[in-house]
């Protein structure tokens, strides 16, 4: 028996030295993404599919320390092939699994999978798409026959917004398909939604123990239900948020085919499933990506994002992607991105509204999102400061106002509620307001200080204050607009500093769009609502307007290039507002926004589609400019796949429908004059014999000259340049100047601008 005991406590403890070993080589697992030189393959395989699961089947148990093959081989999990947004795959590996697949032949470079994070009833006449025969809509046939890829949260497909009537049959060329899934399966798909694919090996193998409820591309989020019926979604008659915003509710592109990749997974994705969603997009025919994903901040070469998206321009597939939603602060924005475009948010001329009516008569319109069904009829009316706990004694069945000054409002909001109250009215002037409409689960408006002074005013002379708070008010028409939003992230890109960054501006805040049913919208004390719809803001929202716009614009054009529609899109860009008046921004005290907010400005879809010059540029061009920025042999290799490249020409002056220049040299005559120069090409798409004059618009204290200042073209399709100079100070005294360029056709209808910045403002951190 004692030997017994012995041998059983022996072989327990081996056990647990067994199960301690294996944790530890779990612990040191990580995922990569392994870059290849396609063009090393060994003829002995007959794809780079084969390549690579030999590849990682042959680091398994190569590396010095690794002592238990068997167990290495239970632990590695080659995840991803790529074939088109890069060359090379993804894989779990250990640190010395890593080291032998970095001795392979053919072997590029290797990355750690990184996370990845999320970033309209009145929009089309907002940007005024409509009917009439000469409007973006009637001459792009609404988009029809373009498949627009939104890489997300996946799709409610039983949503009105992918319902198929009215829509064109499947193009022949479409190569995607309906993947089975969790409550999803093909009968699901149609002519509008004809593609649903769905990708988690990269979130499963980097967060242990995950369970994924709902394995399909079906949307348990709302994010992705809302971006693709902003891109694509098709008419749903009688749309609204509880009453808030009601219309009739469709896509920028409302006969273009949808095609859904899910990659986000409960508010979070990892970009080596974000990559194979891209791959696999590509691979299967879009013509349009949609990508309202942020990564943070990498450098090109390291950027899973900017080398997919080469790929995709390199086969004529537009990338648009949202700014980021990191605020006002100069260099904020992340995706500097040369050859994609990069769209930050705006306002829209709508408001949704609560009103409250004082027993004087006086009326004050407020913004709301409430979404219950009664009114406040005559409660009492009383003034609670900045609603500290102690301010809130005796306010059940009452009306309370508050002061936001040094409060955070969300914790005002929550006091009020938890005080009992019956309804609140919080005097702000937050300029991200907007985020916090859907906080309040009980009747309440948000009203300014001017209007909260009225309001005061009543309360103090009154002896018995009362008020009615109404609901579910939306007005049209309201000024200023568009409005940069607050949270719209700002350049210059930190990754291309050259490079203008955003490119355009189009709605994003406050936008109504089709949602999931697998959850609440909001709760109202406790109680969930359900919509069909939801409003929420952010550049997500914006990116997949300007996808939509880029489904239009190569309906038309179909022979573009990505470069040459994003050229139409910016030139033709609005930089003034409903007013009149040079759009403001309201993260930045409402002064004229700056290109480094707005980018060229808002999208004006009628003009886009006609833009009479545009601006070229194609993957040579890309890389002449990564030459010029230093990158290695290597770096381009991995952005490019590809080791045909070269830097015996570098050029830091892209082809780009916007100017960029840096006045900050740390010089001992800081006010000594020095000029920039800029060498630009535009092809000539409108009228065959035309003539364009320059027409500068000046920055103060530079002097900016354009040579030659005219063009004159004899056909279509002809090319010709200019140079643009900008004479400043080494270090100019701003911390940001701007002006424009436009090129005027004389006795025409074309006038193609450009954005031009100077900055002081540091190329690097």
């Amino acid at each position: 028996m004692g030997s017994m005991r012995t041998y059983s406590s022996s072989a327990l403890l081996s056990c647990l030295i067994a199960i301690l070993q294996l944790n530890f080589m779990l612990a040191q697992l990580e995922t990569h993404i392994i870059h290849m030189d396609l063009s090393a393959m060994p003829k002995a395989f007959s794809s780079h599919h084969s390549w690579y699961a030999a590849i990682v089947s042959n680091s398994i148990g190569r590396g010095e320390q690794v002592s238990d093959t068997s167990t290495s081989s239970t632990s590695s999990s080659h995840l991803y092939s790529y074939s088109h947004a890069a060359n090379g795959f993804s894989a779990r590996l250990s640190p010395d699994e890593l080291k032998a697949i970095q001795n392979s032949p053919g072997f590029v470079s290797s990355f750690r999978d990184v996370h990845v994070t999320i970033d309209t009833t009145h929009t089309p006449e907002f940007l005024h798409l409509n009917s009439i025969p000469e409007g973006a809509w009637a001459k792009s046939n609404y988009g029809k026959g373009m498949i627009i890829g939104v890489v997300d949260t996946g799709i409610w497909p039983e949503s009105d917004s992918f319902k198929d009537d009215g829509m064109p049959l499947i193009p022949s060329r479409w190569k995607g398909k309906c993947v089975k899934g969790t409550s999803f399966d093909s009968s699901m798909c149609n002519r509008k939604l004809i593609g649903a694919r769905y990708f988690n090996k990269g979130i499963l193998s980097n967060t242990l123990n995950l369970t994924i409820s709902m394995n399909s591309a079906r949307d348990i989020e709302g994010h992705g239900t809302h971006t693709s019926s902003i891109a694509a979604g098709n008419y749903v008659r009688n749309a609204s948020y509880f009453g808030y915003g009601e219309g009739t509710a469709r896509g920028m592109a409302p006969l273009a085919h949808v095609a859904i990749y899910k990659a986000i997974w409960d508010n979070d994705a990892f970009a080596s499933d974000v990559l194979a969603a891209i791959d696999q997009a590509i691979e299967d025919g879009v013509d349009v990506i949609s990508l309202s994903l942020g990564l943070g901040r990498f450098t090109l070469d390291e950027d899973p994002i900017a080398i997919a998206s080469f790929a995709a321009m390199e086969k004529g597939v537009f990338f648009a992607t949202s700014a980021g939603n990191k605020g006002a602060a100069y260099g904020s924005l992340d995706k500097g991105i040369p050859w994609l475009l990069a769209v930050g948010a705006s306002s829209m001329d709508r408001e949704l509204n609560g009103i409250a009516t004082l027993d004087n008569g006086d009326q004050v319109i407020g913004l709301s999102m409430y979404p219950g069904s009664s009114s406040l009829e005559q409660l009492p009316l009383v003034f609670r400061n900045q609603c500290y706990l102690h301010e809130l004694h005796n306010v059940r069945d009452k009306i309370v106002i508050c002061k936001d000054i040094d409060t955070v409002l969300d914790v005002q909001i929550d006091r009020v509620g938890n005080a009992s109250a019956a309804g609140g009215i919080f005097i702000t002037n937050r300029t991200y307001l907007e985020l916090y409409l859907q906080l309040p689960s009980y009747p309440a408006i948000f009203v300014t200080p001017k209007d909260g002074e009225l309001m005061l005013n009543y309360v103090n002379s009154s002896s018995n204050p009362r008020a009615t708070l109404e609901f579910k008010k939306t007005r049209i028409g309201t000024k200023p607009a568009p409005l940069v939003a607050a949270y719209s992230s700002r350049g210059p890109s930190h990754s291309c500093a050259s490079v203008l960054k955003p490119d355009v501006m189009a709605p994003g805040t406050l936008i109504l769009a089709s949602w999931t049913q697998a959850i609440p919208v909001v709760l109202i004390k406790s109680r969930p609502l359900f919509s069909k719809f939801n409003i929420i803001s952010g550049t997500s929202m914006a990116c997949p307007h300007a996808a939509g716009l880029a489904a239009l614009l190569k309906s038309v054009h179909p022979n573009w290039s990505p470069a040459a529609i994003r050229s139409a899109m910016m030139t033709t860009a609005d930089n003034i507002d409903n007013t009149n008046n040079p759009i403001k921004d309201s993260g930045s005290r409402y002064n004229v926004a700056t290109p480094l907010a707005m980018g060229a400005g808002q999208i004006n879809p009628n003009k886009a589609l006609d833009p009479g010059l545009v601006y070229d540029a194609n993957a040579e061009d890309y890389v002449k400019l990564l030459c010029a920025m230093r990158f290695t042999k290597k770096q381009i290799q991995i952005i490019t796949r590809s080791s045909i490249w070269n830097c015996s020409n570098p050029s830091g002056d892209l082809n780009y429908p916007s100017f960029i220049a840096y006045f900050n040299a740390n010089h001992s005559s800081p006010n000594a004059r020095v000029v920039q120069e800029f060498q630009r090409t535009v092809t000539n798409v409108g009228n065959a014999r035309s003539t364009y004059k320059a027409t500068i618009t000046p920055i103060d204290g530079f002097q900016v000259t354009v040579m030659p200042e005219t063009l004159a073209f004899d056909e279509k399709y002809q090319k010709l340049s200019y140079k643009l100079s900008i004479e400043g100070p080494r270090m100019m005294k701003q911390v940001v100047a701007h002006g424009s360029l436009a090129w005027n056709e004389i006795g025409g209808k074309y006038v193609v601008r450009s954005p031009i910045v100077t900055t002081r403002l540091s190329l690097v951190d």
